[in-house]
Formats: structure tokens, C-alpha cells, sequence
């Protein structure tokens, strides 16, 4: 039986922690923030949470609940925001129902009754989106809207052993695809840090972001084919290791969070699970220099696993450090040959730094850390701080004049000595770095939301007058659209509104995300 997850917030109903757990858990924050109330907010329970009544019935099309717990739990992303509303339970926009389609039949079903009684349609994956992504915020044009689940969606079709590939439900979370794939020796080698929680659909239609910093580490490097049901048919491309005719189809459907066609099933690239690891933690006094050295790694041709280069700060609070030096996680793996000459060579490049002996755990610290942040934030609503982090790429000429006006805008809009603004590198290519912010600050108790759209919006301004890309692997949404819009050419703009059209007429299909 699958576990069931919480009506709000991150993780399972089982995993909530109780009262005097989490005030536990704030008081021990707190002294390590130097910040955060004195009062921790307990989650309202969801017999409490009062949604609006469904505004529409849906037929026998497929298995449909209309009831509080799957209204509220398919209300609401994972946002900071997303998990106030959901701590108080102020579930403003629940769908009128979640369907759970068994089969691509009873997608196609589905999508048939929704564009004749007009009602908007918004896949879902595991949930987890950070950009109002999945909240059935539609337009008032519409008689209602329902969320359709992919959970059923979650078998291994077929493996092929001689290409290194594997054909993969749409519904699998992050474990279920290791665990499908761990029984032949394989693995995707994809781990956001949504992982937990996280489809194969929603890396798709998201264009996500894995933790592995270079080499493949897009979604979009791992997919050899994408299958979706549309209004319009069934979109489905031929399995290739690449291909020059024409536009990609594939590509249309990489990041296009649910507005093109419900994501099935897709054919993924796969590899034997390494055997072979290297690592080490390299300490800097100046961040600007430890980029150096980043820069200098990945032009270099090498192409490692982890080169995550992780401000002080952030350092001391994750405890991979003391807060002393600006840390570089770098290591190195391979299914078939030894890859210590590899470190040792991407070391050579870090002439300014202290390396870490062998055995340090700064390392392992980080990545526990990375793991367990979703949980974290839960805390921090309950506690009074504000968490967010906001990402993007940007060429290397132009990274410290985007970090300066990203780090400068957050701090002004926030005012408040005490506020933790703090910069990592998640990604690294040859030509930039993917730059990811981390605010926590004070947050002020029943305007979180004001507060934090206050921050977003001066933070995204500065990303985009600095020419970086409003997200890099978070996606779009509906809270990155104004920005989006600034990014894209309005020609394109207008192509994509052409597709849309053409595949989905009536604009069912996550309506107000891209377009």
C-alpha cells in the first residue's frame, strides 16, 4: 500500500512531526540562525481546512475523489508560499476533483469530457512543483478544473540492454525508477532534489534539473523518446540516439509543463551503476576564486560529477563547514574505470585552495543536507523564517555582476541585518555557472506571502536585466510567467501559441503555465 502524504506541505502524513517535536526542532534552528519566532505555528488539520464546494461532477470516465484530503493535497505545490497556505489551511484554488486514470484510454477519455464541459485539466506528477505549476489557478472562463494523477503510470515497459536504455512510466517517483532499474545492475543516474517525491513525468515536463553537475545532468540529456496523449492524438517520437530532421518533437515536450499533452511514458538513456568514486573537499578564501576554479575544471574537458561550490554561510548553517572558506565538493564516478587520475587532474586546477584529506565529511554533510531541505522548510514556515531559494544560469563574463544586483536586491526588499542571502554553484558548463540563491530571513508572521512575492519579484527583475535565465531547472509556472515572457522572443512566443492550439483547441490542458 502506498504511503499517504501529507495534506500540505513536504513528505508523508506519517513523517509530521508532533507538537512538541517541532518546536524541538525550532528551538534548535533558532540558535543556529540567531533568528526565528519564539511562538511555532502547528498545521491546521485537514477535518479543519474548509474548501469550496466542486463546481462540477465527473462522469465514470475513470477513478475520481472529490474528497478534502485529495482536493487540498492536489491544491498546492511545494513553494514556501505554497506551504503557508497549506500550514493554515488556506487551500484558495483546490480542483473540483483528482482523477486517476488507469491506462492512456481513459486519459484520452478524460481529456474528451473536460473539453466538452469545459473544464481545465492539470497533470500531475508527484506534486512537487515550486512554481505554481500544479495549482489549478485557471482562468474564469472555465466551469472548474481537475487535477489528473500519473500514479498509475509507474511500470518498467521494456529495457534494452545493447543501447543502455529503458522505456519507463510517466508516474515512477525518483526511488521507483532506481529500484525498477537497480534489479538489472542499471541506474538513470538522476537525482533532483525533489528526488524523493519526483516523477519521471514531471522531470520531463519540467526540463529538471539532476544533482549531477556536468555531463549529462538535464533531463533533457537522458530522454531518447516521449510518448503523450494530446486532445488531438497521440504525440510519440521515434526512439534515436539524435536526430537532425526537423525540430525535436521531444523537444516541444521538455519543458512544457502539461500544456502540450499528459506525458505516459518515455524511453530514457541508462548506464551500469558506478563502481568506481572519487572525491575531495577544497577550501577558498574568496568565492570569486573558487569560480576560477570551477571554470578552469569543467574548460578544462573534465567532466565531474559534483563541482558544487558552496558560499561560507551557507557552508556553516548546511554544517558542511564551519563557515570559515567558500567549500568546492568535487568529485568524480564511473561504471567501468578508475577515476582517481580524474580528481587529481580537476585538484591541479584549484592552486588557491586547501584540499581536505581524503577521509573529510564535508562532502557527505552537504548532500545529506541537500536531501533534507524540503523537509526543513516545513519548520521554518512553522517557525517564523522565510526559505527560499531562487536559480539560474548565466555566462561566466557576466556571473559577478548577476550575483552583486541578485544578492543586492534581496537584501534591500528584505532590510534586515539578519537575513541569510547566500549563492551556489548546482551546475557547471563550459561557457557559465548555474547560480543558486538561498534566502532565510525573519519572516514577518501573517505577511509571509507579501514578503516573499516582495523579494521574488526584485530578485527575478535583477536576474533578467543581468541576462540570466528566469529559472534553470525550477521551470516556469505560473509564478515565473511575467519573467518568462520578458526572456523568450515574441516571435517564439507566438509559434508555441500556434502549437498549443493546434494540439489542444479548446486550452484545457494546465492553462496560465508558459502561455
Amino acid at each position: 500500500m502506498m504511503k499517504r502524504r501529507k495534506h500540505w506541505g513536504w513528505g508523508f502524513a506519517d513523517e509530521q512531526p508532533s507538537g512538541d517535536e517541532l518546536r524541538a526542532a525550532a528551538a534548535g534552528l533558532r540558535e543556529h540562525l540567531g533568528f526565528g519566532g519564539e511562538e511555532v505555528e502547528e498545521p491546521v488539520a485537514l477535518e479543519d481546512v474548509r474548501l469550496p464546494s466542486p463546481r462540477v461532477e465527473v462522469p465514470d470516465v475513470c477513478p475520481a475523489h472529490a474528497d478534502d484530503f485529495h482536493r487540498a493535497r492536489f491544491g498546492l505545490g511545494c513553494s514556501y508560499v505554497d506551504v503557508v497556505r497549506g500550514m493554515r489551511g488556506e487551500v484558495a484554488h483546490p480542483p473540483d476533483a483528482v482523477l486517476f486514470p488507469r491506462d492512456e484510454r481513459e486519459v484520452e477519455a478524460a481529456l474528451e469530457w473536460a473539453a466538452g464541459a469545459n473544464v481545465a485539466v492539470v497533470p500531475v506528477g508527484g506534486g512537487t512543483s515550486v512554481v505554481g505549476g500544479i495549482e489549478p489557478r485557471v482562468p474564469d472562463r472555465f466551469d472548474g478544473a481537475v487535477s489528473l494523477s500519473l500514479s498509475a503510470f509507474d511500470a518498467l515497459h521494456d529495457l534494452d540492454n545493447v543501447s543502455g536504455s529503458a522505456r519507463l512510466g510517466a508516474g515512477l517517483p525518483g526511488p521507483a525508477v532506481e529500484d525498477r532499474l537497480r534489479e538489472h545492475g542499471l541506474t538513470m543516474r538522476f537525482y533532483p532534489q525533489s528526488f524523493e517525491l519526483s516523477t519521471l513525468g514531471g522531470w520531463i515536463a519540467t526540463r529538471a534539473g539532476g544533482h549531477f553537475a556536468t555531463g549529462p545532468t538535464h533531463v533533457d540529456d537522458l530522454v531518447e523518446s516521449v510518448r503523450a496523449i494530446t486532445p488531438a492524438g497521440v504525440w510519440e517520437s521515434r526512439r534515436l540516439p539524435g536526430s537532425g530532421a526537423g525540430p525535436s518533437p521531444d523537444r516541444m515536450l521538455l519543458g512544457s509543463e502539461g500544456v502540450l499533452g499528459v506525458i505516459t511514458e518515455a524511453w530514457v538513456r541508462v548506464q551500469r551503476r558506478p563502481e568506481h568514486r572519487a572525491g575531495r573537499t577544497v577550501r577558498f578564501a574568496s568565492f570569486d576564486v573558487g569560480a576560477e576554479a570551477v571554470r578552469a575544471i569543467v574548460q578544462s574537458g573534465l567532466r565531474p560529477s559534483n563541482v558544487r561550490l558552496i558560499e561560507a554561510e551557507e557552508a556553516r548553517f548546511t554544517m558542511a563547514g564551519d563557515g570559515s572558506a567558500h567549500l568546492l565538493v568535487l568529485g568524480f564516478e564511473s561504471p567501468s574505470v578508475p577515476v582517481d587520475d580524474d580528481l587529481e587532474r580537476a585538484l591541479g586546477f584549484c592552486g588557491a585552495g586547501d584540499v581536505d584529506p581524503p577521509r573529510a565529511q564535508s562532502a557527505g554533510a552537504w548532500r545529506s543536507a541537500f536531501l533534507r531541505a524540503p523537509y526543513l522548510r516545513d519548520t521554518f514556515a512553522a517557525m517564523g523564517v522565510v526559505s527560499e531559494t531562487w536559480e539560474t544560469a548565466i555566462t561566466w563574463e557576466r556571473f559577478g555582476a548577476l550575483r552583486d544586483a541578485a544578492v543586492g536586491a534581496a537584501r534591500r526588499v528584505l532590510d534586515d541585518e539578519r537575513a541569510m542571502v547566500t549563492c551556489r554553484f548546482t551546475h557547471a558548463y563550459a561557457d557559465g555557472p548555474a547560480p543558486y540563491f538561498t534566502v532565510l530571513a525573519p519572516a514577518r508572521r501573517g505577511e509571509e506571502v507579501e514578503q516573499w512575492w516582495a523579494v521574488k519579484r526584485a530578485v527575478s527583475d535583477a536576474v533578467i536585466d543581468a541576462g540570466g535565465t528566469i529559472t534553470h531547472h525550477h521551470a516556469v509556472g505560473r509564478d515565473h510567467r511575467p519573467w518568462y515572457d520578458r526572456q523568450r522572443p515574441e516571435p517564439f512566443a507566438a509559434a508555441l501559441r500556434g502549437a498549443k492550439a493546434a494540439v489542444d483547441p479548446r486550452g484545457v490542458l494546465n492553462p496560465g503555465v508558459l502561455i
